[in-house]
């Protein structure tokens, strides 16, 4: 069902696609018999319940931010079975993002090209939707960003905005400052900003009663040394863990031609090209760091294998965006199924 689905979807726009695609899943959820269908249950289901940064998680699958930007269809994708959903990416005031189009589908590669430019309502609206919306034990992340005009001398004033806006209706908070699609953000990567901008986060965390985890997400195109500053930046300002990774602007593992490529234009790059590339990096923390350093694994992941082999390099949870986008929701039970058989084994 979800081919034929997936058919006439592929025969509009990308991003007119996507809206329609939430509609219908919105809509579905809504119909016990059908979320039922869409989201099967797997033999030991039990077994896939983990344990991450002191949070309880269903299973170890989570959506991606990017794909509920605005924290309006989390309880419908919850019932699709992902067991846990990061809105946003939100910035404090809203902002349309980049001009149109700015989403591509790379279909022989299985891949997507995005450049979106944290196109949002703006952070208020999310919190009114999270507080209103039901959660059913969905686990809630919060994607945080800055303003696309305001300069990075500012930028913590605009993350410190987001995260009292989201504290009290969010479980926990990912930093981006890697995506490659608003100027200048991934220099905030860089060690002397980025230590100032979550050390910033922390003090507003210890001021609260019950502290947030916060991760930060990172680019899959980072050398080994930026990789190691990461690690020294995730010790100092003791870090709750990664997100590892964003989109990639590498374009040498696509079979499209030089001139399709260059009509697209920029824009990070998500689905099967980014598999190995954000794998590497998983493994490359988890190596460094002993196994001591949580991460969330997302990237290229279309299929049971692909997942268990993030969990295999290191990565605790795993998120879906554009293997979902091709998949559809039998992803995720597959992804289960496979969980399962390998935790069965295993003991």
């Amino acid at each position: 069902m979800f081919k034929v689905f997936r058919f006439f979807l592929f025969l509009i726009s990308p991003e007119r696609a996507h809206y329609t695609a939430v509609f219908f899943i919105k809509r579905l959820s809504r119909f016990p018999f059908l979320s039922t269908f869409l989201s099967a249950k797997v033999k030991n289901e039990k077994v896939l319940a983990t344990t991450f940064l002191g949070l309880e998680f269903k299973n170890p699958i989570g959506l991606a931010a990017g794909f509920d930007k605005d924290a309006t269809c989390f309880s419908a994708m919850g019932s699709l079975g992902f067991g846990f959903v990061e809105i946003g990416t939100v910035t404090p005031k809203p902002q349309e993002g980049n001009d149109k189009p700015r989403l591509f589908r790379l279909k022989k590669d299985e891949a997507l090209i995005n450049r979106m430019g944290f196109n949002n309502m703006g952070v208020d609206e999310a919190r009114k939707r999270l507080m209103s919306g039901d959660r059913n034990g969905l686990i809630i992340g919060g994607n945080i960003g800055k303003n696309k005009w305001t300069p990075n001398a500012q930028a913590k004033e605009d993350y410190l905005y987001c995260f009292k806006s989201l504290y009290d209706c969010v479980d926990y908070f990912v930093v981006n400052v890697s995506s490659p699609n608003t100027q200048q953000l991934r220099a905030l990567q860089e060690k002397e900003p980025l230590i100032e901008l979550l050390n910033a986060l922390n003090s507003e965390n210890a001021l609260r009663g019950n502290k947030r985890p916060i991760l930060l997400k990172i680019a899959p195109d980072l050398s080994f040394e930026q990789l190691d500053d990461i690690v020294e930046v995730a010790k100092v300002t003791k870090l709750s863990g990664i997100v590892a990774t964003n989109t990639t602007i590498d374009r040498s593992c696509l079979t499209q031609s030089e001139k399709r490529l260059d009509q697209i234009g920029n824009g990070g790059l998500s689905g099967k090209p980014l598999k190995d590339q954000s794998t590497a990096v998983i493994a490359y923390l988890s190596k460094k760091t002993n196994g001591t350093l949580p991460i969330i694994g997302v990237g290229g992941i279309h299929s049971k294998e692909d997942a268990l082999e993030k969990l295999a390099a290191g990565a605790t949870l795993i998120q879906l965006y554009t293997g979902f986008i091709y998949e559809g929701p039998p992803l995720i039970q597959s992804i289960k199924q496979g969980i399962v058989s390998s935790r069965e084994t295993v003991q």
